[in-house]
Order: C-alpha cells, then sequence, then structure tokens
C-alpha cells in the first residue's frame, strides 16, 4: 500500500481537525498516480476530488480497506497505523510554515527518499513530491 500525506516544512499534517492547506493540482496529480488503481481516504476528503472519479473509496479508517496495490490518502488522522502496513510513502510539501498539531517527522525511521518532483500548484508557488520507500 502506499500512503499519501501533504505536509508542511517542519512535517505538520494538520491543525485543530482541519487540513493545513489545499491545492486542486495535488488531487490532480494524486488521482493521475492513482492511475485505475483505488485510491482510499477519509471521507472528510472525499469533496475534493471530481464526483466522477470512480476508483475514490472512503473509509473511517481506510488504511484498513486499502488492498497492497492500493493508495491511501490521510490528511487529519494519525498515519502511524498506515505506515506499519504500507511499502510506499508520497508526500506532497506544501514549501511553507503552517499551523499544526499533528505532525510526522519526516522522513519516518526506516524509510528512504528514492524520488522528488517540483511542480507548480494552483494555490502553491511550488510544490515538492518526495517518494519513499521502506
Amino acid at each position: 500500500m502506499t500512503v499519501v500525506l501533504c505536509a508542511d516544512d517542519r512535517g505538520g499534517l494538520s491543525f485543530h481537525g482541519r487540513r493545513q492547506s489545499r491545492d486542486r493540482l495535488v488531487y490532480e496529480d494524486l488521482l493521475s498516480q492513482a492511475a485505475g488503481r483505488l485510491l482510499w481516504m477519509e471521507p472528510c476528503s472525499r469533496p475534493l476530488f471530481p464526483q466522477e472519479a470512480r476508483t475514490v473509496r472512503t473509509a473511517e479508517e481506510p488504511w484498513t480497506q486499502a488492498g497492497a496495490e492500493d493508495l491511501c490518502f490521510l490528511e487529519l488522522q494519525d498515519p502511524t497505523p498506515a505506515l506499519a502496513r504500507a511499502d510506499q510513502l508520497v508526500v506532497y510539501r506544501w514549501n511553507r510554515h503552517y499551523p499544526s498539531d499533528r505532525k510526522l517527522p519526516l522522513p519516518p525511521e526506516g524509510w528512504t527518499l528514492t524520488g522528488r518532483t517540483e511542480f507548480p500548484g494552483h494555490s502553491h508557488d511550488v510544490i515538492t513530491k518526495e517518494i519513499y520507500q521502506r
């Protein structure tokens, strides 16, 4: 399973039960990366994706439903249980400092950076996409 997160420069993931930020080009890239595989996510994230995206699935704990080849996008929940099942991690970095109360040290222990690309976002000048393998 591939876990997908969005983080600020300090590893911040969310703040008071809300996503830190959003950018529609991240969601387009994520759908493109899924490329026919199932994309599991929390119900609160579903409105960010087109309704016609047929591979999107929601669950309260999406990592418990995702199969080995699926992606699991998390915004508000602690990613630790999902990372325990994952073999790949994708982090979209906002390249900014936002307030956060849920953080993840990046890279997590035992994960190796295997790829990094940058692209212009819609609401962010530059978004960095990092791919880690266990």
